[in-house]
């Protein structure tokens, strides 16, 4: 069989719905808190959401634009829509089970009670009723259906009532309503003034709800005086949410960004969700107006927009959510006032977060900030999040004199307006700011820091994994490198110099940076593991382990399985996408592909090869994409210092040996759960990590 056989390749958008299939397996896992199981449940429902905007809408401009062009697997866009329908039908179904079957009993049993206003006693519907007509009446706008009225135009992802009425005079009559958001919350508290029978210490621990949608639906009879209100039907649309951007006709990027961002409301529409309860003549109705065939159609049950569930995990009830846990805090970068820079030249220190607190890397960029001997700092930002205290800080160092250099991407999807904001403040501020690169969006994390001492111009660097975002610090795990190394500092230097200047460097000293313009980081992985494969063919040693977010690029995959034809020993972590079929005889049963979601989001990336005994271990931003490796400027940093290597190396092999969370890929793109062997302890590799979190720091000074 050639390697590039479509059979050899699993479906891109397949692998993903099989991915968020293991987010929906751990909100239906009674091992965590009831309110953790929400949280996932949410977090599938919102992942789906985001795979709608960009993947499906983007099959469906295919077919419309008559692309040709099949990935690797070989499926057309038609093929691959109607899969994903058929693969994503039984998920929906099965998350809806969960909540309605599973998770709801349960918070009821909890004391979180989750109420339908036609079952409310009278005196609790004549309060929501008064609540009704004070706060959300005013707001609300119904939009009449009829030869006089246009049919209204629907937001991306807002709720909706199609609102049946009889007019004595016209009929049967449509009204659409869109549900306040923004302003209120998905979910409305009952006043405790109005729960009967509980002592106020009772009352502190129960919690009683109503969806937003139903008090709006209960009360329609004041929007619509005279007339009968027959059925409100919750509705939503999805929209084409993937901006594009004609870069090199854009006179001013940032503009061009926050127009794009605001076309993103009414894009095109790529799904219909509607309650079951809705007779087919008003979603056939709707989804004629709105152009989209029943096949776009996605009938749920209550509530409809499941991603909204995560105002649940905002209730005080600590008793129903994960342990709190404090990080560790390396020594050497202590909390008093010694000199971060002092520490850092004496030897590299390596983070594993959020095992290990990002308040080091805040405390770094302050510290810089502070210095009197620091000349500039250099940083780049993809996700900075709100209140971000390493942006203050940034602008910290700029009023003190400090010549601060700040390259924000603005094309971060689903960020860009959140950058906007921070890249105004950061230029009012006085800080030099690049909005990103033509054609490419910038990936790597890197924070550069120049300090004049006595023996010259230093120069202390940090490079990391995630993001320079304390709050993702704390749920998602990344890797990161504190160094003075001079071989890296110049690296970073002639890197941030492309950035922000024009250079055609595509070498650097130990970085592999990626794409064409900048750097070499695909051939530089193809000669890592072409060489492992080299060895085991001469010394049969050969051995390889990943671990990333996605593994999608074909010549990256087709190494991976010639090297498996020569016996090299491969393991793979890859948290979501994999388009790599493993198990396959004669090609790829020397690979074995695992995946982790579990409390923490899997976000580091480490490459191993084991290279004679003389392992070279990588870490950094890029994942395996064509997308990582050709249109982003990413880059990958070798761990050189033998306490850090064999720290990221144990990190690695924990992770491996996981039996707990991990699930094991199969040659049918399916995903089966890991079984310790017999006697055998499961391991929970997070969990490990909380219980030794600082234990890579062993040694100190």
């Amino acid at each position: 069989m050639q390697l590039d056989d479509p059979r050899l390749f699993i479906n891109r958008e397949l692998s993903w719905i099989q991915f968020n299939r293991r987010v929906l397996e751990e909100a239906r896992d009674t091992d965590h808190p009831l309110l953790e199981r929400v949280k996932f449940l949410s977090i599938f429902a919102s992942n789906l959401d985001e795979f709608m905007m960009i993947r499906v809408s983007g099959l469906r401009r295919q077919i419309s634009g008559g692309v040709l062009a099949a990935p690797p697997d070989g499926m057309t866009p038609s093929e691959q829509l109607a899969a994903i329908r058929q693969e994503l039908l039984p998920q929906i179904a099965e998350a809806q089970a969960c909540w309605q079957d599973d998770i709801l009993p349960k918070l009821n049993d909890a004391g979180i009670h989750i109420h339908c206003f036609a079952r409310l006693p009278l005196f609790q519907k004549e309060a929501m009723r008064v609540f009704f007509a004070k706060e959300i009446f005013p707001v609300l706008t119904p939009m009449a259906f009829d030869p006089g009225h246009p049919f209204p135009f629907i937001s991306n992802l807002c709720l909706n009532l199609a609102v049946v009425i009889n007019d004595p005079l016209r009929g049967t009559v449509f009204s659409r309503l869109k549900v306040p958001s923004g302003l209120y919350s998905r979910l409305v508290s009952i006043p405790e003034e109005f729960i009967p029978g509980e002592s106020e210490s009772e009352k502190a621990k129960e919690y009683h709800f109503l969806f937003l949608e139903d008090i709006v639906a209960s009360n329609l009879d004041m929007l619509f005086p005279g007339l009968e209100v027959i059925a409100a039907y919750p509705f939503r649309v999805t929209r084409d949410a993937d901006l594009e951007i004609e870069e090199d006709e854009a006179a001013d990027l940032i503009t061009v960004i926050e127009e794009g961002v605001e076309l993103r409301r009414i894009g095109s529409p790529c799904r219909l969700e509607v309650n079951s309860s809705m007779p087919d003549w008003v979603r056939e109705m709707i989804a004629s107006k709105l152009g989209i065939g029943l096949r776009e159609l996605y009938t749920t049950h209550d509530p409809v927009g499941m991603a909204d569930l995560v105002e649940f995990t905002r209730i005080d009830r600590p008793d129903l959510k994960d342990t709190p846990f404090l990080p560790s805090y390396p020594a050497g970068l202590d909390r008093g006032d010694e000199d971060m820079f002092a520490a850092i030249a004496r030897h590299d220190f390596m983070l594993y977060h959020p095992y290990d607190s990002f308040t080091p890397v805040i405390n770094f960029i302050r510290q810089a900030a502070r210095d009197p001997d620091v000349l500039a700092i250099k940083q780049t930002l993809y996700r900075v999040g709100p209140n971000s205290p390493v942006v203050e800080a940034l602008m910290e160092a700029r009023e003190a004199g400090k010549q601060v250099a700040v390259l924000v991407e603005l094309k971060a999807r689903f960020d860009e307006a959140n950058n906007i904001v921070w890249t105004r403040a950061l230029e009012r501020a006085g800080v030099h700011v690049v909005y990103g690169l033509v054609g490419l969006k910038v990936h790597a994390k890197m924070c550069m820091v120049v300090r004049r001492e006595k023996d010259g111009i230093a120069t202390y660097i940090h490079l990391s994994t995630g993001n320079y975002n304390a709050a993702t610090a704390r749920i998602y795990t990344d890797t990161g490198l504190f160094t003075a190394d001079a071989a890296i500092g110049a690296d970073v230097t002639d890197l941030f110099n492309a950035l922000t200047g024009y250079s055609r460097k595509v070498d650097y000293r130990n970085l592999l940076v990626s794409n064409g313009e900048m750097g070499t980081m695909r051939d530089d992985l193809l000669r890592l593991i072409d060489r492992e494969t080299a060895r085991q063919e001469k010394f049969g040693d050969g051995s390889i382990a990943m671990k990333m977010n996605a593994l999608v690029d074909p010549r990256i995959i087709k190494a991976l399985y010639r090297a498996s034809q020569a016996g090299v020993n491969i393991d793979l972590q890859v948290r979501g996408i994999c388009c790599l079929r493993p198990g396959i005889p004669g090609i790829s049963d020397r690979i074995t592909v695992t995946s982790i979601v579990g409390r923490f989001l899997e976000h580091s990336r480490i490459y191993y090869f084991h290279n004679g005994g003389d392992g070279v271990i990588l870490s950094g931003s890029a994942d395996l994409m064509p997308r990582n490796l050709d249109r982003r400027v990413e880059i990958l940093y070798p761990v050189d210092d033998p306490r850090n290597k064999k720290a990221l190396y144990d990190i690695l092999g924990v992770h491996l040996r996981d039996t707990a969370r991990a699930r094991v890929l199969q040659p049918d793109g399916t995903y089966a759960r890991v079984v310790p062997g017999e006697g055998e302890e499961a391991c929970d590799s997070q969990k490990w990590m909380l219980e030794h979190r600082g234990a890579w720091h062993a040694g100190g000074e």
